[in-house]
């Protein structure tokens, strides 16, 4: 996390800058909810950039940046206010919402008004969290990977003796879990995807197959993390002929041979079904053929608030509930 200047005071634990207990708060939630150790944030001053600017990194590459005004707060709006806060204009950097910068005395009125207030430390350290969380499968490397491996065979010898390296290699491993974080499944049931990957590992040593079966061990706790624990599901499905074209397109390797302007049109519509659902407060969840849904799911990765699931990781006892069919 490099800071400007004027940013300082919130990151300077001599003066018990705000932030860097938040940052460290974040690192023990984010650990406890994905499931390994978040290796810390490193924290500098950099004079190239804007005195109210900071840039987030990740391996040395820029991932996010902001301006804050650190003598004001942010009101954002969630979606819903009832009338319009006087302040400067802008976006909340972590989800791209309106937002205005508002004189900390005009709090109140526009919490009355329906606006999310935050302070300029918390308006970073959400921007951090939501980039750690969607990066989270570049931060887990081989050494956290090892960890895991370690820490579980101290429970359960016999699952890791016969898991690596006599079945699988640590690098397909370390693949596997990394292709579960991308899709925001956490790796904490760490024992369940152990035993299912020495379950499958005689078969394939593929980790798109690996993933895809340890998505089905997983469904129940994946589909309680969308939907709660409700007997039903609600979901949209791909109408029969447009199923039909993906399933038929769909190769080896689980790639779809669709051209451009059809994948803009079923990305188009998609986002538009995803958004009715998020503002009726609902889950978006595509159900598709397991055979394209790494494809579906990377071509729809961007939407925000939508889940795609195939038929086979939805558990037995769990209804579904057509709300529509996208064509």
């Amino acid at each position: 996390l490099d800071v400007g200047y004027r940013l300082i005071p919130l990151v300077d634990r001599q003066r018990n800058g705000p932030l860097v207990a938040r940052i460290k708060g974040i690192r023990k939630k984010l650990t406890e909810e994905l499931g390994f150790l978040i290796s810390p944030v490193h924290i500098q001053d950099n004079l190239d950039l804007a005195p109210n600017s900071y840039r987030i990194s990740l391996a040395g590459v820029a991932i996010g940046d902001g301006d804050i005004q650190p003598d004001k707060e942010l009101a954002i709006n969630p979606g819903q206010v009832f009338g319009t806060v006087d302040g400067t204009k802008t976006e909340d950097p972590a989800f791209g919402l309106e937002a205005y910068w508002i004189e900390p005395g005009q709090r109140e009125e526009a919490m009355m008004l329906g606006y999310t207030v935050v302070d300029p430390a918390t308006v970073i350290a959400t921007h951090l969290s939501q980039l750690l969380k969607t990066n989270a499968h570049e931060l887990l490397g081989h050494e956290e990977c090892q960890q895991l491996m370690d820490r579980l065979a101290s429970s359960s010898p016999k699952l890791i003796e016969e898991l690596t390296p006599k079945l699988l290699p640590m690098s397909v491993i370390t693949r596997v879990l990394q292709k579960l974080l991308e899709e925001h499944i956490p790796i904490r049931n760490i024992r369940k995807i152990a035993e299912t990957l020495a379950e499958h590992g005689t078969r394939s040593q593929d980790p798109d197959d690996l993933c895809a079966a340890v998505r089905v061990a997983l469904g129940r706790s994946i589909i309680q993390s969308i939907a709660g624990t409700g007997p039903e599901l609600p979901v949209f499905t791909l109408e029969p002929e447009l199923e039909r074209i993906l399933n038929e397109s769909a190769t080896e390797g689980g790639n779809v041979g669709l051209e451009p302007a059809m994948v803009e049109r079923l990305h188009k519509t998609l986002s538009e079904q995803a958004q009715d659902r998020e503002i009726a407060g609902e889950p978006a969840v595509l159900l598709v053929a397991p055979q394209v849904r790494p494809w579906m799911s990377r071509m729809m990765r961007n939407i925000r608030n939508l889940t795609v699931l195939a038929y086979n990781e939805v558990p037995d006892d769990k209804r579904i509930q057509m709300v529509a069919a996208v064509s």
